[in-house]
Parts: structure tokens; C-alpha cells; sequence
């Protein structure tokens, strides 16, 4: 690091002009001359200072891109001096046409919620239920984050998505579920039971909904069916079908970003025993939700968090 920085500082450092020679000597630039060396220099210089800037971080992909750019330029400017250069937006207006207007639809409507929530927490005036509760938040800003990346091991990629299936979904249920029993019950015991009940009900939930994902026809889900491939998610039945499939593997790791591989991927899923594994696996979270929830004495409101379960594995939208 230290060599780059000195070989940078010896690019880049200010050097005084040689002394011009007189008046009428050959060899002599005038004003005009003397500007377009000293434009040219300066071009060099910040080239040899975005390279070595480069050199010294080469994961910053910004400044790999403006590098070239830059050299581009400098190159450029030989021959099409002072001609302007395209605004880079001007170029991709298509695509980013629509893009504020759906970040401004889902920003302000996400405000909206989490201001009404946090109303209702304020008026509830429990501090461990506000506590409880905001965990959710930063549960589900994990997940997104979670949902960005994917695993080349097999074994780690399934229990990253079930830790990003927690997060995104089953954090609320179980934290709800966790935040009633502190309001109307003491015993941290019972606080566990409302807790771990509401995580595999939560779960099972996204299972079977990645499930319905392609099972299910467009007008039942009332969204488009294979959304998740088309957002390059690997669900849970991509996952099983994938080890039937090992093709498939190349395709989780590009997101199913070529064509076809969204076709490709559902006939795969289809042709699998993906859904019927992830719905055996949804059936397990329920037993383990239905067993936790049995700890509590009998009480006609834990038949209907037991009814809840099974409504969960029955549900087809």
C-alpha cells in the first residue's frame, strides 16, 4: 500500500515548467501551446492518479468504471475536442423510467404501516411489547437482505432460506404471538410456548405458499404464479427439485436471469417431488407448532390456535 501511495504521490506531485526559452528562440510555445500542453498534462496526471487509485482498491468497481470512462475520454478529446458527451441517465431513461415512481409507491405505503404501528405500540405503553415488537422490523430488513444473496452449497443454501423464510415472515407471527401472551400472562414459560408456536406456524405459512407458488393457478394466488422465479428467488420446492436436478444448480446461481430459465425451472420443479417435499416439511413445522402449543391447559383458545395450524396446510391461496 505504502509503494502504491509513493508511486501515486511521484504521478501526481507538482513539478515546476522547465525554463521557456526567450523571445524568438525555436522551440518556443505561445499562449495557445502553452494551454494545450498544460490540459494534456493535467489529463495524464488524473489518469495516472484514477490508476493508481484503482490499483491500490481493486474491488471498487465505481472506480474501475470511471477509468475507463476517464481514459475514454482523454482519448476522445484528440480528435472531438469540446464536443459534449451523453448524460449516462439519458441513455437508460427506459429502464429507470418507472423506477422512482414504484420505490416513491412501496416507500410511502411501508411509512404508512410502520406509522400506524408504532401508534398503536405507543397507546399500548408496555415497553417489553414494544420491545418484542420492533424485533419484527429488524428481522424483516435482515431477510430482505438475506433474500439478496444465494449459496453454492447445497446444505447451506436451504437453511439460508429457511432463516430468510424466519425473517421475512415468520419473525411477525412469532413475535405477535409472543407479544399477546407478555399483555395477558406473567409467566415467561408460557411467553416460550406463545413464542416457538407462532415461529413454526410462521413457517409453515411461507412453505406452503412458495407451495401454491406452483401449484396454484394466477386467479386463486391473486398474484402472477412463479413470481418467485421470476424475482430469481430458490424456494423450497426449487431446492428439493434441485437435487434431482443438479442442473439446476447453475440456474439458482444466476438467478434465472436467462431466457427460459423460468420455463426451464418449472417443468424441473414439476416434474420433481419438490412440492411434495416442501409440503411434508410444512406438515412438520405444524406438529412441532401443534406440540408446542399443547403445553398450555386445555382452553377453547388453544383448540383454536391448534385449528389454526392445520387451516395453514389446507389453505390453497
Amino acid at each position: 500500500m505504502a509503494s502504491r501511495w509513493w508511486r501515486w504521490r511521484r504521478c501526481c506531485s507538482w513539478r515546476p515548467p522547465a525554463r521557456s526559452p526567450g523571445p524568438g528562440s525555436p522551440g518556443r510555445a505561445g499562449p495557445c501551446g502553452a494551454r494545450a500542453c498544460a490540459d494534456a498534462g493535467a489529463q495524464v496526471s488524473y489518469f495516472n492518479l484514477v490508476k493508481s487509485l484503482t490499483s491500490a482498491f481493486p474491488n471498487m468497481y465505481s472506480i474501475s468504471r470511471f477509468q475507463h470512462t476517464t481514459s475514454a475520454a482523454c482519448c476522445c478529446s484528440k480528435t472531438r475536442s469540446g464536443e459534449k458527451y451523453t448524460d449516462p441517465f439519458k441513455l437508460g431513461w427506459r429502464d429507470l423510467k418507472g423506477l422512482y415512481e414504484d420505490i416513491r409507491k412501496a416507500v410511502l405505503a411501508g411509512d404508512l404501516i410502520l406509522s400506524a404501528a408504532s401508534i398503536a405500540l405507543a397507546r399500548i405503553g408496555n415497553t417489553t411489547v414494544i420491545s418484542i415488537l420492533t424485533q419484527v422490523i429488524e428481522d424483516l430488513v435482515r431477510g430482505e437482505f438475506l433474500q439478496l444473496g444465494s449459496k453454492e452449497n447445497e446444505n447451506e443454501r436451504f437453511a439460508h432460506y429457511l432463516e430468510k423464510t424466519f425473517k421475512k415472515t415468520a419473525s411477525l407471527i412469532a413475535n405477535s404471538c409472543k407479544a399477546v401472551s407478555v399483555l395477558g400472562c406473567p409467566d415467561p414459560v408460557v411467553h416460550e410456548i406463545a413464542y416457538q408456536y407462532g415461529k413454526n406456524v410462521g413457517i409453515a405459512f411461507q412453505l406452503i405458499d412458495d407451495v401454491l407458488d406452483f401449484t396454484s393457478c394466477s386467479d386463486q394466488m391473486g398474484k402472477p404464479t412463479s413470481a418467485d422465479l421470476k424475482l430469481g428467488l430458490a424456494t423450497g420446492p426449487v431446492l428439493f427439485a434441485c437435487q434431482q436436478f443438479p442442473e439446476m444448480n447453475a440456474m439458482i446461481m444466476r438467478r434465472f436471469s436467462l431466457p427460459g430459465d423460468v420455463d426451464r425451472a418449472r417443468q424441473y420443479v414439476l416434474q420433481s417431488d419438490g412440492v411434495q417435499q416442501t409440503t411434508y416439511l410444512a406438515q412438520r413445522y405444524c406438529h412441532e407448532a401443534v406440540r408446542e402449543i399443547s403445553k398450555l391447559r386445555p382452553s377453547p383458545e388453544r383448540d383454536a390456535l391448534i385449528q389454526l395450524s392445520e387451516i395453514v396446510l389446507t389453505r390453497d391461496k
